[in-house]
């Protein structure tokens, strides 16, 4: 199975030759499913001649269908594109009718299908995987958000440093969509060529202060019920919704349970802090945190998190008073 990243980082078809007949876009992670067909598409354009492209939605679509337009000749053109988004939508009779198009596709036609996921006992699945068509977008972890925060400053043009990186991803979360429109407002916030930092994205993007939260989990750690309950009140008072900060609270945790469990295998202090997904710049605070969180605490401190998760989404309390339970809860945990 192949990463979706070896088409997105650079599908070079210099003739209609160079793409191949099929190919199968999975994973949850919309925004590089998306990019690697856009880059497919736009690949086949230059020999599809405008006239030779179908887009199809899976539900409720039929495999005949499909096939038909793959199988259609190219027309004025050398190259037909048929997308199909959404196949894991088909019903599992029609997706057999493509895993039977899969055994003998047609060399004129780029077939593109995408899926958030296939279920490994379908017919689909298995043709796709014994021809080697699949190509996979793997779950960011950890320090990838923040690579990718630089990669797409970095295509723009723009300079983001480890540390503004960090400070981005704590401000709209680990989520690829978000991030990647993130550095488009920074763009068109600093202007073309300028670096993006910290103090633009405070100015550009809705964020929670990055600092706010690390003192917070540093209280936590400790159990300083009164730092951590001004680092919390200072984050509520900015009008962050507790759900955000709740989740940004569990994302320094397993940070914290990462960096421990690296530390106890022997790693370095940096082996360990890029083990738990965080910035170098960040190890000190993290090991020190590590230290004095026990396993049990961390287990008991999670299971809080998990608690007021489904409390903030159901009760009618308000959300401020049980963020703020739930980080006392935490506190006397020491």
């Amino acid at each position: 199975m192949a990463d979706i990243q070896d088409i997105i980082a650079g599908f070079d078809a210099s003739t209609e030759h160079d793409i191949g007949s099929i190919y199968v876009l999975v994973g949850g992670e919309s925004l590089m499913v998306d990019r690697a067909f856009n880059q497919l598409r736009a690949a086949c354009a230059p020999f599809t001649a405008g006239f030779n492209e179908e887009l199809f939605a899976g539900k409720g679509l039929t495999g005949d269908r499909v096939t038909t337009a793959a199988r259609t000749l190219p027309m004025m053109g050398t190259k037909r594109f048929v997308g199909v988004r959404g196949v894991d939508a088909m019903a599992a009779a029609e997706q057999t009718a493509l895993a039977r198009y899969l055994e003998a596709p047609s060399g004129t036609t780029c077939l593109v299908l995408t899926a958030e996921k296939l279920d490994g006992r379908g017919a689909l699945a298995k043709a796709a995987k014994a021809q080697n068509v699949i190509y996979q977008a793997r779950p960011p972890r950890g320090s990838d958000f923040i690579r990718f925060a630089q990669q797409e400053a970095t295509a723009g043009q723009h300079e983001l440093s480890a540390e503004a990186a960090s400070a981005l991803v704590d401000s709209v979360g680990e989520d690829l969509s978000a991030i990647s429109d993130a550095v488009e407002r920074l763009s068109l916030f600093v202007g073309t060529g300028q670096p993006i930092t910290e103090q633009a994205i405070e100015q550009a993007v809705a964020r929670v202060r990055t600092e706010s939260v690390w003192r917070l989990v540093d209280s936590l750690s400790t159990g300083n019920a009164k730092h951590a309950l001004a680092a919390v009140t200072s984050l509520l008072s900015d009008r962050e919704p507790p759900l955000k900060i709740l989740a940004l609270i569990a994302r320094q945790l397993r940070m914290i349970a990462k960096m421990r469990e690296a530390l106890a295998g022997g790693k370095s202090d940096r082996e360990a802090c890029a083990a738990a997904g965080a910035p170098p710049f960040k190890a000190r605070e993290l090991k020190q945190a590590a230290r004095r969180f026990r396993y049990h605490n961390l287990a008991h401190a999670f299971q809080i998190v998990a608690e007021v998760d489904v409390l903030l989404k159901s009760t009618k309390r308000p959300g401020a008073a049980v963020l703020t339970d739930a980080v006392l809860r935490i506190c006397q945990l020491r």
